[in-house]
């Protein structure tokens, strides 16, 4: 392995084409994350043309640097405008925003900055070391696997929800029924749609993600009175170092926990950064004795720094599925297949035994993406304020215009257009009554699937649904969503009996 290492490191320093192809895709991923709504699956399709002149290596290169770079950038907008560039951005965007509001932008930059390197190659060494292991385990999963793994990821959405539950359960259910909208997933009649076959590809995740948080926030400026707006402070780069390693060493438990969930959700097929997000906040959250200040409390470090490095590392790890067995791990693995067959690459046992060159250059370039990161990243986090500098009406309607013009982009449709806006008016009512965002988009994109794989499972089964329950893989899934369900429950137990103990010494002691 260090000789096939060695190897794969010479072929990339050698090639000047594949340096120059890092440093620029590098550059063009931290401009595209750094917009709002503008997704890394956007930016690695937009790079497919310019991949058809290059050589495999550097064509791959250039996607996986671009995609990590877009992944942090994406907490940008998310700390300065309270709008995710990413949808792996989402899950932490109102605690990167309460802390930019509290003056302490830079530290939230910083700290998803370093979580996101450490996370990265901690899923580059998955990826070198476990990829035929878990790539066999995944290779398992069937549709009722995946309609468990969907189960879970629908369950985070409600613990990780800020304030009431109930209210996160309605705005998952929200985002649901939306999801419903267009073809239906096995039968192809047409729901909700209201005669309209523009509505037949159903409502995107990106416009919907765009409007509630980008369009929202603007009506909410726009509707404030220029006396009660809250100034967003500048970033503080002073110090910004030092401080974001003291937080890093302090919460370095969740570094390695947000590493390991990233590092093995984003290895199960169709689940990625995104989910591998959601899912360490839930967990950061339900474990945290300060998790009363997750959110809308006052904004905290912790769970941007589980978060963070959970969606590096699950880049890394989603490409041994796509890697082992030509299986995507994400939307963006899907496109890295499909560049790869045009180079006359296929994926698959081959590529461990036949061209182990390029593999491990693939395995190198992951490592060269993530450090190049931290330099990388630090400039964006200096250059982010001059955002802050813009005139606020100025500001507010360059937001709608990249809204717009993203959503429009998507498929070259109206529709996507009006369901930005639409969205946009739905955000800004639903948060005037206290109900949260991010459940909504994670029922968007979660609901197709969890509907697919259960239509599968049934017809296949005949309609017996004990399959669901029984087998080894599924009953496990159902364990691990019964726990993150009871979690709440059992800390709050924990915490009564610990106050209980306290008072009694306490008694004990004025006794004595």
């Amino acid at each position: 392995m260090v000789q096939n290492l060695s190897d794969g490191l010479v072929m990339v320093v050698s090639d000047p084409v594949t340096l120059l192809a890092i440093v620029l895709a590098g550059i063009f991923g931290l401009v595209i994350g750094a917009l709002p709504g503008m997704t890394a699956t956007l930016a690695a399709a937009l790079l497919i043309p310019f991949t058809f002149f290059l050589d495999p290596v550097p064509a791959i290169a250039a996607i996986i640097t671009m995609s990590a770079m877009a992944i942090f950038a994406g907490d940008v907008p998310g700390a300065l405008l309270r709008i995710p560039g990413t949808p792996s951005s989402a899950a932490y965007t109102e605690d990167a925003y309460r802390l930019t509001q509290s003056g302490k932008g830079g530290l939230a930059l910083g700290a998803s900055l370093v979580a996101s390197v450490a996370g990265g190659l901690f899923g580059a060494v998955v990826l070198i070391l476990v990829a035929p292991v878990l790539g066999e385990f995944a290779l398992r999963f069937t549709s009722f696997e995946y309609f468990w793994v969907a189960i879970l990821g629908l369950t985070a959405a409600v613990i990780i929800s800020r304030g009431s539950q109930v209210k996160g359960a309605i705005a998952l259910m929200i985002g649901l029924l939306m999801s419903t909208v267009g073809l239906d997933v096995t039968l192809g009649h047409p729901r909700f749609t209201f005669g309209s076959e523009e509505l037949y590809r159903g409502i995107d995740f990106i416009p919907a993600m765009i409007g509630l948080f980008g369009i929202s926030e603007v009506l909410r400026n726009v509707l404030t009175p220029p006396a009660q707006a809250l100034a967003v402070p500048q970033i503080q780069h002073k110090g910004i170092v030092r401080e974001t390693l003291g937080s890093i060493w302090r919460y370095k438990s969740r570094v390695a926990s947000g590493s390991l969930i990233g590092g093995g959700v984003g290895a199960l097929p169709g689940a990625g950064a995104d989910i591998a997000a959601w899912v360490s906040y839930a967990v950061t959250k339900n474990s945290s004795k300060e998790a009363h200040l997750f959110g809308r409390g006052k904004g905290h470090v912790e769970p941007i720094i589980g978060a963070s490095s959970a969606n590096n590392a699950g880049l890394g790890s989603a490409y041994i599925p796509a890697l082992a067995f030509g299986i995507p791990g994400d939307t963006i693995t899907a496109i890295v297949i499909g560049v790869l067959l045009v180079k006359g690459i296929t994926p698959g046992p081959d590529l461990f035994t036949v061209q182990t060159d390029m593999l491990y250059a693939i395995y190198i370039v992951f490592i060269i993406a993530n450090l190049l990161l931290l330099p990388l990243g630090f400039l964006l986090i200096r250059g982010s304020s001059y955002v802050l500098r813009i005139p606020r009406p100025a500001l507010m309607a360059g937001i709608v215009g990249v809204s717009v013009v993203g959503a429009y982009a998507i498929n070259n449709g109206y529709v996507e257009v009006l369901i930005v806006l639409a969205m946009g008016v739905i955000g800004f009512l639903l948060e005037r009554a206290g109900v949260p965002l991010a459940p909504i988009v994670l029922g968007l994109v979660l609901g197709p699937i969890v509907e697919s794989n259960f239509m599968q499972s049934v017809i296949k089964t005949g309609g017996d649904l004990t399959q669901f329950f029984d087998r080894p893989i599924s009953a496990t899934l159902i364990v691990l969503t019964a726990l993150l369900l009871l979690l709440p429950v059992l800390q709050g137990i924990v915490h009564k009996m610990r106050g209980t103990t306290s008072d009694n010494k306490q008694e004990e002691v004025i006794g004595a």
